[in-house]
């Protein structure tokens, strides 16, 4: 049997994979692909006043649902937040993470925009380019970045990929909706895919889109 076509999605928290590309994401499971998203950190600081190892448990469960029905793995790494590029000095995390994608040979990778204002966010970002750099198979795989936080994207000089997300948006809101730790801190980024997603619709004539920037 041939093996199937994957696509690993690289964020920096536990739902930052739906909010940047649920809908792509069940789109392309749909199609028989393999996705897999990578999550760099269990956000622990998001409850301070909560112990570590029951907030990890709580986002990881959270996660994990989503994946459900959104029909992707999900992998966790243990990053602490905005220290992410420290943590990556640490040599055997790199090679974790290479040995990822080198197994998998991903036909494409999505990560967050450079744009992005998140410190986390912006480390995911780098870190995804040291790998990339570091992938030891060729053709190497197409790299896209996707927004959580940045309202617009300035990143014009990139080709734009969009994708129909009309059929697979009601799941992608559905995956949005178990991040129940996460429903103050998900208002503003809830109102802002959903603005986005018609407005990328639009320019492709559809009801609803998502819209990632290939930089490689």
């Amino acid at each position: 049997m041939p093996k199937k076509e994957t696509i690993l999605v690289f964020g920096a928290h536990s739902d930052d994979f739906v909010i940047g590309a649920g809908g792509t994401i069940l789109n392309y499971a749909k199609e028989g692909k393999r996705v897999i998203s990578v999550v760099f950190s269990y956000g622990e600081k998001s409850h301070p006043w909560i112990k570590e190892r029951i907030i990890k448990t709580l986002r990881s469960k959270e996660a994990f649902e989503a994946s459900k029905i959104l029909k992707c793995k999900t992998i966790f790494f243990d990053l602490k937040e905005f220290n992410f590029l420290d943590h990556v000095k640490n040599k055997e995390i790199e090679e974790q993470l290479l040995k990822i994608i080198n197994k998998e040979k991903p036909s494409k990778i999505f990560t967050h925009s450079n744009e992005d204002p998140h410190p986390d966010h912006q480390s995911a970002f780098k870190i995804t380019l040291q790998l990339f750099e570091k992938i030891d198979y060729l053709p190497k795989p197409g790299l896209y970045t996707y927004s959580v936080w940045n309202p617009v994207s300035f990143s014009s000089d990139y080709p734009a990929l969009y994708i129909d997300v009309s059929k697979t948006f009601g799941a992608k809101l559905k995956a949005l909706m178990v991040f129940k730790s996460q429903r103050l801190h998900l208002i503003y980024p809830f109102l802002l895919l959903l603005i986005r997603s018609i407005h990328d619709g639009i320019k492709i004539k559809k009801k609803l889109a998502e819209k990632f920037y290939r930089i490689k």
